[in-house]
Order: C-alpha cells, then sequence, then structure tokens
C-alpha cells in the first residue's frame, strides 16, 4: 500500500490539472447607455478578481436579444488596483425599433461568462 499511495496521489493531482479551476466571472455593476450622432456609446462598470496578466477581465460586449454582436470593447491590460471599473464604447449601430440589449462580459482564462445584463435603452 506503501508503494501505491505515491502513484495514487500523483495521478490525482494530474488528473486535477487537467481541469482549471474556474473563477468568479466578471460581474456587470452598472450600464449607462446614451444615444449619440453616428451610434450609441455605452459606459459599463465591471468588477472581477484580477489577479494580474495571467488572469483578468478582458472585455465586454453588447449584443441584440438574438445575440448577434453589435459591438465588442477589448480590455487590454488587467485592473487588479482598479476595482470595480468602467470603460466605454462608441459608435454602436442599434438596429431601429431595438429597445433593449444585452452585455456579456469575459475574462482572458474563462471566456465568455454565461450571464448577460438586459439593458432597456432609453
Amino acid at each position: 500500500m506503501k508503494q501505491i499511495l505515491p502513484t495514487i496521489l500523483a495521478a490525482a493531482a494530474l488528473a486535477l490539472a487537467a481541469f482549471p479551476t474556474l473563477a468568479d466571472p466578471p460581474v456587470i455593476e452598472a450600464v449607462r447607455a446614451t444615444p449619440q450622432a453616428g451610434g450609441w456609446r455605452f459606459d459599463v462598470t465591471l468588477s472581477h478578481p484580477d489577479t494580474g496578466w495571467d488572469h483578468y477581465a478582458d472585455g465586454w460586449r453588447v449584443l441584440d436579444l438574438d445575440g448577434n454582436v453589435l459591438g465588442t470593447r477589448v480590455l487590454h491590460h488587467p485592473h487588479e488596483t482598479e476595482q470595480p471599473f468602467t470603460r466605454s464604447l462608441s459608435g454602436v449601430a442599434i438596429p431601429d425599433g431595438l429597445t433593449q440589449v444585452r452585455i456579456q462580459a469575459r475574462c482572458n482564462v474563462d471566456g465568455w461568462s454565461d450571464t448577460t445584463l438586459t439593458v432597456t435603452l432609453p
């Protein structure tokens, strides 16, 4: 048994390493949508337990209710010392008659969050 235990422990460690631990997804704290000439402006506030370049919230996007992407804001660096944080995207074309959109956030490890926030346009 003493000879088998190290092998079992090593196999278990390798199996766990093969499945990354999912951290908390980015949380959409607030959204402000403003109509402007040339499209809409979205100010989105996110929070995420950024740890640095290895794991951080790296974007958010505006979707119609069918899931079509209307605009994407790429976040190029971690915000581990600035939480929550707000970033904007201008020039988003919203089709006529659309009264609601969804905001979806992502991180560079876990990808797009399953959770979206529905926003009613003013």
